[in-house]
């Protein structure tokens, strides 16, 4: 193990809020996936965040706030966002909110974007580390881009290794994949992106049908929107009932592989596993190629699909 990934103690709590303070960028726990975080208003440290990633620069970054009266000084909000804030946070969902004033500090953050995306976290240690920093924190996945998303300490070290200065442990992520992202700034709200909190659930919330749009991929007004995402090294084929000789299969329910998603066929439970088993099936030394049994799309299902469509597209 890497000796970049450090325990969970007040100590390196300290020391990693230092470092968002001065500039640095550590990688943390959150409940979907791990995160590399640096100070919103530190635009060198934001783009050191590009350059760790090899992300394009207008692919517009998550910020991570602890409290939700502080969405008042940074975005502008309504009755309908601090009731899904009331309702939702700390969680997985992310809202995209026009920004209050034009403040050239969040400009790289926000991709250049007259919008901003922010959520608040679960993971008691992500929570934590904004406090204790003071500022939010822009975090996405802590890892390179386009590829599979980390969800433990190690995932981390494997992918960015010294890119990174500092990297709280926090074990495997519950979610497992990242989060809802819901367009606010219009009369009706819109999904971004599918993750860990499910349609369904928000949809029963507002009493509304919520839309669902792609979004542009060569221009995304969220993380997410790409046609090529999250994907492994080796070719990926999905909704897959009988694999090639080749293929390392991942199996869903009563759909039995090399490795199964659920053999219980719960969708919350595969999504936990989703990244960690892509990991898996990349890293067989037998095989070349990766195979997927079909997931419903109910729930997190939609989720899965989406990250698995990206992750295959060619």
């Amino acid at each position: 193990m890497t000796d970049n990934i450090y325990k969970n103690t007040p100590q390196n709590m300290e020391k990693a809020a230092a470092i968002i303070k001065n500039g640095g960028l550590v990688a943390f726990p959150t409940e979907t996936v791990y995160g590399l975080g640096a100070n919103v208003y530190n635009a060198q440290a934001v783009a050191a965040i590009f350059a760790a990633k090899q992300r394009p620069h207008f692919d517009p970054l998550i910020s991570h706030i602890a409290e939700v009266d502080f969405l008042k000084e940074y975005a502008a909000t309504d009755a309908r966002v601090f009731a899904l804030a009331k309702r939702f946070w700390p969680g997985p969902l992310t809202f995209v909110l026009k920004r209050v004033e034009e403040n050239p500090a969040i400009d790289l953050a926000c991709s250049g974007l007259r919008t901003l995306t922010v959520r608040m976290p679960r993971h008691p240690m992500a929570l934590e580390l904004i406090r204790k920093s003071g500022v939010p924190i822009v975090a996405p996945s802590a890892n390179k881009y386009q590829s599979v998303s980390p969800t433990t300490a190690q995932h981390v070290a494997d992918g960015l290794g010294d890119k990174v200065d500092m990297i709280l442990d926090g074990g495997p992520c519950a979610v497992g994949v990242e989060s809802t992202i819901l367009d606010l700034t219009g009369p009706q709200v819109v999904m971004l992106r599918a993750g860990g909190t499910a349609k369904e659930d928000i949809e029963e919330f507002l009493g509304e049908e919520v839309l669902f749009s792609a979004g542009n991929p060569d221009l995304p007004s969220a993380p997410g929107q790409l046609l090529r995402h999250y994907a492994p090294r080796n070719v990926l084929r999905i909704n897959v009932v009988r694999p090639d000789k080749d293929e390392y299969f991942i199996g869903f329910g009563k759909i039995d592989g090399d490795i199964n998603l659920s053999p219980r066929g719960d969708v919350k439970e595969a999504a936990g596993n989703l990244f960690a088993y892509l990991r898996l099936a990349d890293s067989s030394a037998t095989r070349g190629k990766i195979a997927v049994a079909p997931v419903p799309r109910n729930g997190l299902g939609l989720a899965i699909n989406d990250r698995l469509k990206r992750a295959s597209y060619k």
